[in-house]
């Protein structure tokens, strides 16, 4: 009996005991189980902070600059056969950038193929943002072709050497426009004589041809011709134009001259009443811009142009009046005759600037019809007023 009654005590005890340790029905897993919180210090959350915020756009290019004319001196970029135009774009400043002797002050820059020649200003001012440098002018100008098959930009600089490289001033000299790359390189070493220069004086030449096939030895005659200068060339338009060559200079003026800006039409080069073929500028100080645009063939269009142009000079203390050398960038020939016509009711009528005016396949705007930039010199009278 007693035996009996132990048992069912002992189960009862057993049971007891038991039912304290008895696992609940296994649940299933939820999403946090097995992670382990992290607590994110307040330097951590900070700098994910600064990682998620929208970066600011880069600084509008400048209208214009002012640049010290005894400092003045250029140099072209490289051309790249691989790559976009992004990627190219990237490398030719990086390039350009390490080259520098002294402040970069205008980029001119020419693009061949389909990209977004607007793309061109937004990555010089992400660029030169980045490296802490003074914003440069810029033109930008889509052309027909460049020496280097895959090139898809080559760029022109304007900088400022830490030192004085034309103590007696520089020489702007207006295309010459031929019928071929040799004739235009000799009409500019007339130019160059008439104003009392050598070829050793050139700065840089620039030379604008029709066809790159039928212009296959540019380049030589321009080393030949030119040995110590800058040399670049590009092909206008896809398509054949008038004229077939057109080439420009600038040079370091030989000795000094007394005035601070003489113009010069040599006797054996031709005299126009729309520029002068040798602008001599001594004056301390240039102004540069970029380019402007005109949207339409009216002549309200380019008034509208030379306009803003106008403002743009006056918060320099010049006007166009004061211009020394002019570039004017087409989209179509058909427009020269009403384009000279504005342009005489803004320039000198005594002493028009040098200037090139030439076709191009396209400017940054597809709805634009011409562009315009200039060098012009301060007024004199400015601070007196």
């Amino acid at each position: 009996m007693l035996q009996f009654l132990r048992t069912p005590l002992l189960l009862f005890v057993l049971l007891s005991l038991f039912s304290g340790v008895v696992p609940a029905q296994k649940k299933k897993p939820g999403p946090d189980d097995g992670y382990i919180p992290v607590i994110v210090t307040d330097q951590k959350k900070k700098k994910d902070e600064d990682m998620t915020q929208t970066l600011p756009p880069p600084k509008e290019l400048p209208n214009v600059v002012v640049a010290d004319t005894d400092r003045l001196m250029y140099s072209v970029s490289p051309l790249m056969s691989k790559g976009l135009l992004t990627a190219q774009t990237r490398e030719i400043l990086k390039s350009l950038l390490r080259s520098s002797r002294g402040t970069i002050v205008k980029l001119r820059a020419f693009v061949a193929g389909s990209g977004d020649l607007r793309r061109v200003g937004e990555l010089v001012g992400e660029t030169f943002t980045e490296k802490h440098l003074n914003l440069p002018t810029l033109s930008v100008l889509q052309v027909g072709g460049l020496p280097v098959e895959g090139a898809q930009i080559v760029m022109e600089t304007t900088e400022l050497d830490k030192h004085t490289v034309n103590p007696n001033g520089v020489a702007f000299i207006s295309g010459q426009s031929s019928n071929s790359v040799g004739e235009s390189l000799q009409k500019l070493g007339r130019a160059l004589r008439g104003g009392g220069m050598e070829a050793a004086d050139t700065l840089r030449v620039t030379c604008f041809i029709s066809s790159l096939d039928e212009q296959r030895n540019t380049h030589q005659l321009m080393a030949a011709a030119f040995p110590n200068a800058v040399l670049n060339y590009v092909q206008m338009q896809r398509e054949p134009v008038t004229p077939a060559a057109e080439c420009e200079a600038v040079a370091r003026i030989h000795s000094a001259v007394t005035t601070a800006l003489g113009f010069l039409n040599p006797p054996d080069l031709d005299k126009s009443p729309f520029y002068t073929q040798v602008a001599l500028v001594t004056s301390p100080k240039l102004v540069i811009t970029g380019t402007q645009l005109a949207f339409g063939t009216q002549d309200s269009d380019f008034k509208l142009a030379f306009d803003r142009l106008q403002r743009a000079l006056s918060s320099s203390n010049t006007r166009l009046d004061h211009v020394v050398m002019s570039h004017q960038y087409m989209t179509s020939r058909a427009i020269v005759e009403r384009l000279r016509a504005v342009r005489a009711t803004y320039f000198s009528g005594a002493n028009p600037p040098a200037s090139t005016l030439l076709p191009f396949e396209g400017l940054p705007s597809l709805d634009a019809s011409f562009g315009i930039d200039v060098i012009a010199i301060p007024d004199p009278t400015a601070a007196q007023r």
